[in-house]
């Protein structure tokens, strides 16, 4: 029997800069906050050996990916599968201007979020098929190994509720805070989820 334990970490809270702003692709350090949800997340993980790091090559999750390093004394392999999705032209606007500017792609992202294509950006669907090629790539290379994986919101979500085997259309209902871990052990093909979006509360 082989078993991978993939333990998904969401980024820390990013600089203010962004706060209320779409920041999908956009590249942003950690606010201090965010510093400290990442070592408490890094500490957090502390059973065990970890055999691997992986995380998006966007700042504020390598800001998050070093602190796991630091503590694991296990290098970071970037991927560019587990960045965020590209909101297209809605990158760095307010949600009030994105609504303002866009209402219709606007009202179906806050009504049926995975359903849309933002314009000149990413669809829900694209992220999800890049993660999850991410995910059975490091399955494939860490059989029974320990993997942590730092990521976005949009690519831990998708990893957990396609774990939980749920639709697209209630993907949302997973909480994934600035911090959170989720663990997902996959053994022989099949997932079991241990843990979903622990540590760090969100506010």
């Amino acid at each position: 029997m082989s078993s991978t334990r993939l333990v998904l970490v969401r980024h820390g809270e990013p600089a203010e800069e962004v706060r209320g702003r779409c920041y999908g692709r956009l590249d942003v350090a950690l606010s201090p906050r965010g510093v400290s949800q990442a070592q408490a997340a890094a500490r957090l993980v502390d059973e065990g050996p970890v055999q691997a790091i992986y995380s998006s090559p966007l700042r504020r999750a390598l800001d998050t990916a070093r602190a796991f390093a630091e503590h694991h004394r296990v290098a970071i392999t970037v991927d560019e599968r587990l960045r965020e999705i590209d909101f297209g032209d809605f990158e760095g606007l307010t949600w009030d201007e994105a609504k303002r500017r866009h209402p219709e792609v606007y009202e179906r992202w806050m009504t049926r979020p995975t359903t849309i294509e933002f314009p000149n950006g990413e669809s829900w669907t694209a992220l999800k098929a890049r993660a999850l090629d991410a995910r059975r790539a490091m399955v494939a290379r860490h059989p029974g190994e320990t993997v942590i994986v730092v990521a976005h919101g949009g690519v831990t979500r998708a990893l957990v509720a396609d774990a939980l085997g749920l639709a697209d259309e209630h993907a949302f209902r997973v909480e994934q805070s600035y911090g959170g871990v989720s663990v997902i052990d996959e053994i022989d093909g099949a997932q079991v989820v241990r843990l979903v979006n622990g540590g760090w509360p969100s506010r």
